[in-house]
């Protein structure tokens, strides 16, 4: 608190209160600022130096506003005053408020601002900016009567505030660039405050470059499309810039995502890819033109979301990939067997069938369900990360899955066939038995090699669910084939040693070979 504040302060610190909409409110017994950040901190200020801004509102009511937005970049409101004049109060970006000032305030005395001391004040404004501060230049004018004009105004000084991004965002931005995805800074501070910021959390570096909304004004859409991918940061910017930026990285062919908070946001939130809008200082209408809410308005959130999206999507892959394949297997035996293989080996009837309906439940209900179910909820791979994005038009089964596809059927038919063909001279039933214990083994090892379309369960996180779920699957086979009767009723007959070994070296045969196929693979690409 001040005891005796000097003229100019006091007149400062009046323009920082009147001409501001932000409201101090007690929530749970604290105070909490409602409004812009930026007025908040304005208000905050004033009250810490003792300014009863309450009162001062009320003994100077507002006759008139001349409101901030983007493109204008300053905020102008007339009050009366006690003696019953008119007063005018500016605050703003100060290459656009000094230009509506006279005369400035030195050592509490009025002097002509001539372009020396012009040139000073914007010296200042500079050093501040390049040190991180948001400034804003405030003026008064004391004898406005009811023109309302934006003109002949007093220059009172400039107030810098510090708005230090979380602590998290440097990581966060870091993450993106290892996942690659291109960041940019788009605000409407001055160059140098927005220069710094973006140094501190890593967008900026040696070569990048900067873009002002000014010289942005001054290039046409293919001299934007020509420098684009090279800008990471665009200062004192419009909504308008927002959208021809918006649109000069989809021209290149990227996926783009965009925030925004104002109403004036909305056409390039709903021109991006995808809008994510701020759920705490968002307005309505920028929440109801984006795709995406923010709900804690903090950009390494939408990191999170990103690395959620590719676990979800590529378990998705996974569990596609691990049902497929077993669906594909099934019908190439069957029809194989029933189509060729029976009339080779002199099958009639129903002995054309390798396996009985039943049996086909089995594998795909019990056998199948609950690791295809566990492969939804697999850990994501070590470098997810560190992976490009998704390509836009690239199917959900992409080349790890062609792969894994191609490999677990080239090795499991011919695998399954002879195993089948060699069990018939025992028996149709027998050889029935072996291909249900061989597909259901088999299965289960596929299950494993599924946890990880790119890498070895070695190299992979362990996924406690995934094994679980294939012990219990061990655990029913065994109870059915060693109950009294169970057997009978999947019409199986008790395997032999030959079985064991087709169906035990078989199963790890197709697993080393799977598991080896995506160590080849991976160094090849």
């Amino acid at each position: 608190t001040l005891e005796k504040p000097s003229t100019t302060l006091k007149l400062l610190m009046d323009t920082s209160v009147l001409c501001n909409d932000a409201v101090v409110e007690i929530v749970n017994g604290r105070e909490t600022v409602r409004g812009d950040p930026t007025e908040g901190a304005l208000i905050l200020l004033a009250k810490r130096l003792g300014w009863d801004f309450e009162a001062l509102r009320k003994t100077h009511p507002r006759l008139h506003e001349i409101p901030f937005t983007s493109e204008r970049k300053m905020m102008t409101t007339f009050h009366k005053t006690q003696s019953g004049d008119v007063a005018g109060y500016m605050k703003g970006a100060v290459e656009v408020v000094l230009p509506k000032c006279d005369i400035v305030y030195n050592n509490g005395e009025k002097h002509s601002l001539d372009e020396q001391t012009r040139a000073r004040i914007l010296s200042v404004a500079e050093q501040m900016a390049s040190s991180g501060l948001r400034v804003l230049a405030l003026a008064h004018k004391p004898d406005a009567d009811n023109d309302f004009e934006e003109k002949g105004f007093v220059f009172l000084g400039l107030v810098g505030m510090m708005d230090p991004p979380r602590p998290e965002v440097y990581d966060a931005v870091k993450k993106a660039h290892e996942a690659g995805i291109r960041t940019v800074m788009v605000t409407g501070d001055h160059k140098l405050t927005a220069v710094a910021v973006a140094r501190e959390v890593g967008i900026m570096k040696e070569g990048d470059m900067v873009l002002t909304g000014e010289e942005l004004d001054k290039l046409s859409d293919k001299e934007l499309d020509n420098i684009v991918e090279h800008v990471v940061v665009y200062a004192r910017i419009s909504p308008l810039h927002k959208l021809r930026i918006v649109e000069a990285w989809k021209r290149k062919g990227y996926v783009v995502a965009m925030t925004g908070d104002g109403v004036n946001d909305a056409p390039a939130l709903k021109r991006a890819d995808i809008g994510v809008s701020m759920g705490i200082t968002g307005t309505d209408v920028a929440k109801e033109a984006s795709d995406i809410m923010l709900a804690d308005d903090n950009f390494a959130t939408i990191v999170k979301a990103v690395e959620l999206g590719r676990w979800i999507y590529g378990n998705v892959r996974k569990y596609l990939t691990y049902l497929l394949k077993a669906n594909l297997v099934e019908v190439i035996v069957i029809t194989a067997v029933a189509l060729f293989i029976a009339e080779l080996l002199g099958l009639r009837g129903e002995d054309t069938l390798p396996l009985l309906p039943v049996h086909i439940l089995y594998i795909n209900l019990a056998t199948d369900g609950l690791p295809a179910i566990a492969l939804g909820f697999a850990p994501p791979d070590p470098d997810i990360m560190k992976r490009k994005p998704t390509p836009k038009n690239e199917p959900v089964f992409n080349r790890e899955v062609v792969a894994m596809l191609v490999t677990a059927v080239a090795v499991t038919t011919p695998l399954y066939l002879i195993g089948y063909v060699a069990a018939v001279p025992e028996g149709v039933e027998h050889a029935r038995t072996r291909l249900f214990l061989m597909f259901i083994a088999n299965e289960l090892v596929l299950a494993l090699s599924c946890r990880s379309l790119v890498y070895t369960n070695f190299e992979a996180k362990p996924h406690k669910w995934l094994l679980i779920s294939i012990a219990w699957e061990i655990t029913l086979i065994m109870a059915i084939l060693t109950i009294p009767g169970a057997a009978q009723l999947l019409s199986l007959t008790t395997p032999t040693t030959a079985d064991l070994v087709w169906i035990i070296g078989g199963a790890l045969f197709v697993y080393l070979t799977v598991e080896t196929s995506k160590i080849i693979r991976r160094r090849w690409s």
